[in-house]
């Protein structure tokens, strides 16, 4: 019997509504690298509200945006260019806020084997 072969790419779309504690909203799965397409957090409240993007691997955080202030209705791209996070990697998220704050990415998962 033929055992199924792994996908070599699977595209992931991850939502989440960004609350006041640092959160993991991705981690590469074992045997796959996560290249970050597009990271973004919209705001749809009435006020103006701060996020705090970062990596995280082996424990020790790394920022990538830090308190960056999203204007009342307005949307801020989070990565400048893509992102590699790697096997067991994490990126994370706080905001000021717990519910106007939505964030949407879009990874490509890679097969490492």
């Amino acid at each position: 019997m033929a055992v199924a072969a792994a996908a070599v790419n699977v595209f992931q779309t991850i939502t989440s509504t960004v609350g006041t504690s640092t959160v993991g909203v991705y981690t590469a799965p074992i045997a796959y690298t996560g290249v970050v397409l597009l990271a973004q957090v919209t705001n749809t409240g009435s006020n103006t509200e701060t996020i705090s993007f970062g990596y995280r691997r082996d424990g020790v955080d790394t920022p990538i945006v830090n308190g960056l202030p999203i204007p009342s209705n307005d949307t801020v791209n989070l990565l400048a260019g893509k992102l590699v996070v790697e096997t067991g990697d994490t990126l994370t998220l706080v905001g000021s806020n717990a519910v106007d704050l939505k964030y949407l990415s879009s990874v490509l998962e890679t097969s490492n084997l």
